[in-house]
């Protein structure tokens, strides 16, 4: 692919993966599916359950890493992987300013998580696509119980809203 590498220089990322410290950013991503299963309580359970996540929500992603900074990219998406199980720095960070945050944080035009694990991370390559490495990255969201997620989440919808309201007036 000749000009990979300047294609990508000019825009925005699809989406971006981060621990606080280290940044990816996913030029070329082919999709992005959110998966959301509900938990259903007992049948004649009574009341609420208390601190109960409701729904578990995963992340498929499947992207490109293209040009001559792939197998950097490579090497820190593997490097969050790894931060996304034993702690990140802005999990050790979030404590001191009274925000329980843990995990990777997850940007990309669906979704804007925070308290994102790495589950699976599959690299492929082919000789026909030789200054290409395709990704597969499934992802969970795993969020500490708190009204940070919910803050997110609407702050998510306002900025999505914005953005489109000044794109298409």
């Amino acid at each position: 692919m000749t000009g990979t590498s300047e294609l990508v220089t000019r825009r925005s990322p699809s989406a971006v993966l981060s621990d606080g410290l280290i940044v990816v950013p996913l030029w070329a991503v082919t999709s992005i599916a959110l998966s959301e299963t509900y938990q259903l309580p007992p049948v004649g359970s009574a009341g609420l359950r208390a601190v109960a996540s409701v729904h578990d929500d995963t992340i498929s992603v499947s992207a490109s890493l293209v040009g001559p900074d792939r197998f950097a990219w490579k090497l820190a998406l593997e490097q969050l992987a790894e931060a996304s199980k034993r702690g990140s720095p802005l999990a050790a960070e979030s404590r001191f300013v009274g925000v329980r945050a843990n995990g990777l944080i997850f940007i990309a035009g669906l979704v804007v998580h925070t308290d994102i694990q790495v589950q699976s991370l599959t690299f492929t390559t082919s000789a026909t696509r030789r200054d290409v490495i395709d990704v597969q990255l499934g992802l969970a969201y795993l969020p500490l119980p708190s009204v940070l997620g919910k803050l997110l989440d609407a702050a998510n919808v306002a900025v999505r809203a914005l953005r489109d309201l000044r794109e298409h007036p």
